[in-house]
């Protein structure tokens, strides 16, 4: 089984929505016959600031390289292209032969 990570813009939404995506995205997925992986987290902002995290997009973006390197996919979801940090993920997938899904 194809191991797959989300990679969904974030900005101006709730968390709700956030969590809301992730849920559908993932059912979708699997039914598709794919294996999601985690990649969705959710970080206190005193723990962050506690840990040094000066950028919390950038240090987002360095944890879902981390489960990247264990996907065959990556999963991008409506509106990727104008979110910063999905272009990233898309670069890296791209650099690193990964195979890139869309949500249509």
């Amino acid at each position: 089984m194809k191991k797959v990570v989300i990679s969904q813009p974030l900005e101006n939404k709730t968390l709700q929505e956030i969590v809301w995506k992730e849920k559908n995205t993932k059912k979708y997925l699997e039914e598709k016959g794919y294996e999601v992986e985690n990649q969705f987290f959710i970080q206190e902002e005193t723990l962050m600031e506690q840990i040094g995290i000066k950028n919390k997009t950038l240090y987002n973006i360095g944890k879902l390289f981390e489960t990247m390197a264990t996907c065959d996919a990556v999963y991008f979801t409506t509106g990727w292209s104008l979110d910063k940090g999905c272009r990233i993920i898309r670069l890296a997938a791209k650099l690193y032969d990964l195979e890139m899904l869309e949500e249509k």
